[in-house]
């Protein structure tokens, strides 16, 4: 089977699986960060690369302070319980998004985890958090305008590859699979540039319930596609 090199997933879902079992809302994110894990250890065991997870948009900063609160305590709470997974398993952690709305104690732990496990290569797992695909996209231009004027590059000489390497993303190859829960039909503003062309899984399956099985079959769904990326 052809595995998927990079996976990026829009963890969608949550809120409706709370309330379809009657439960609060931070109930379905608890869940939620549980299925983190076990996806985390079924790429592993499958023998993906990289694995994207959309955490927290840009555009989720407009939720209730509460909701906000606990998506940000919930990551802090996975950081602190599975820092010896990632040691252990040789997993390399990081964070693409804007930092600067992160709190300072957690963005410590964030840095920290980075640093400690830079070197690992059996799986690398970005946590999209504070993430905006459009922002992404404006900040690298902002780069590039700014290294032109200053003279460090010719305008002439930008290509995909320079500006791929000023995204969050730098060094990594795009996603050949996004997947989505929830059955929802729209990117969200997720690696916008990254997936042009990736293969699209989207599943009814909301993201607490999202299991081995599920990724197995998203992998299966990928083989069955062509990828001729605009060729005949």
């Amino acid at each position: 089977m052809n595995i998927p090199k990079h996976i990026a997933i829009i963890m969608d879902g949550n809120g409706r699986w709370a309330e379809k079992k009657g439960l609060p809302k931070v109930m379905g994110h608890r869940q939620g960060a549980e299925t983190v894990k076990k996806t985390v250890n079924a790429c592993l065991k499958a023998g993906v690369g990289y694995l994207t997870l959309y955490a927290f948009s840009t555009e989720n900063w407009k939720r209730p302070d509460h909701e906000v609160k606990v998506l940000f305590k919930l990551l802090e709470d996975f950081i602190d319980k599975e820092f010896e997974l990632f040691h252990d398993k040789k997993i390399r952690f990081c964070v693409i998004g804007e930092r600067d709305r992160i709190q300072k104690d957690l963005l410590v732990k964030i840095e920290t985890i980075e640093r400690d496990t830079a070197q690992y290569s059996n799986l690398t797992v970005n946590i999209a958090l504070s993430y905006g695909g459009r922002q992404e996209i404006l900040n690298a231009a902002r780069i590039l305008a700014q290294d032109a004027k200053s003279g460090k590059i010719d305008p002439k000489d930008i290509d995909e590859k320079m500006f791929s390497g000023k995204l969050y993303t730098k060094g990594q190859p795009d996603p050949d699979l996004l997947i989505r829960t929830s059955g929802e039909m729209r990117v969200s503003n997720f690696l916008l540039w990254q997936i042009s062309y990736s293969e699209l899984y989207v599943t009814e399956t909301l993201w607490p319930d999202f299991g081995e099985e599920d990724l197995k079959d998203a992998i299966e769904e990928y083989n069955r596609r062509d990828r001729r990326f605009g060729a005949r």
